[in-house]
């Protein structure tokens, strides 16, 4: 086991809110893992970039965390080189879904951020860099696919922008971890091979987590 993590309720946290916060350490680092929970109407996992957002800027107010690790899943460009099961370090974040062809305001609806940069933990772990585009839908319409292709993405999530803005925002460094469920060029359906995958992929990402926990443990955000 990399830490011994234990469940707490977080009084920083709004009453009534499904955030919930692990709390472990592993060496000299401590460890607060933060998950969105579940939508108290529906029932499912809150996913989406309104959840990410919300629950990172409490976070950050409550915690005043020295780096963020976002880890999750993501789908895939075969085109950009991604496969089934890689691990990709995120170089840049952008939207989209946020459509506003106003001069000035079609840059802030893309909101192109730069990931905070690890090249030494890249180069050590030998993970695959690429750029991140984030929507909030599953599927990809044909003008969410000349978007993702004007960011030149070769992932697509549902929440890495907006952690992105607000770790921007805030000035918090932000490392973006993404494992590939399935190829969005590919010939499956995207839903249809991401539920087929998503339980493998998940348990694949746990030890690349590990691993860049290891990596940061005793060195400095600027050694990264």
């Amino acid at each position: 086991m990399l830490c011994c993590l234990q469940i707490l309720e977080f009084p920083w946290f709004p009453e009534r809110v499904p955030w919930v916060r692990y709390l472990g350490t592993y060496k000299d680092l401590s460890i607060n893992l933060i998950w969105p929970g579940k939508d108290p109407a529906t029932g499912v996992d809150s996913i989406g970039t309104i959840p990410s957002a919300l629950v990172t800027y409490a976070a950050i107010q409550a915690l005043q965390p020295d780096l963020i690790i976002n880890a999750g899943t993501t789908g895939g460009f075969k085109a950009k080189g991604a496969s089934i099961g890689d691990i990709f370090i995120i170089s840049d974040c952008a939207f989209h879904d946020r459509r506003i062809p106003i001069p000035g305001f079609d840059l802030y609806g893309v909101g192109l951020r730069k990931a905070f940069d690890t090249p030494n933990l890249t180069k050590e772990l030998n993970l695959k860099v690429g750029r991140l585009s984030t929507g909030d839908s599953l599927d990809m319409a044909l003008q969410d696919e000349s978007l993702i292709k004007a960011n030149d993405a070769t992932v697509i999530d549902m929440e890495g922008a907006a952690i992105a803005y607000v770790a921007d925002l805030l000035k918090v460094p932000a490392i973006f971890v993404k494992a590939v469920t399935n190829i969005v060029d590919g010939d499956k359906p995207i839903v249809e091979e991401f539920l087929e995958n998503l339980a493998a992929v998940a348990d694949a990402l746990d030890p690349a987590v590990e691993q860049i926990v290891k990596f940061i443990n005793g060195k400095s955000v600027s050694e990264l």
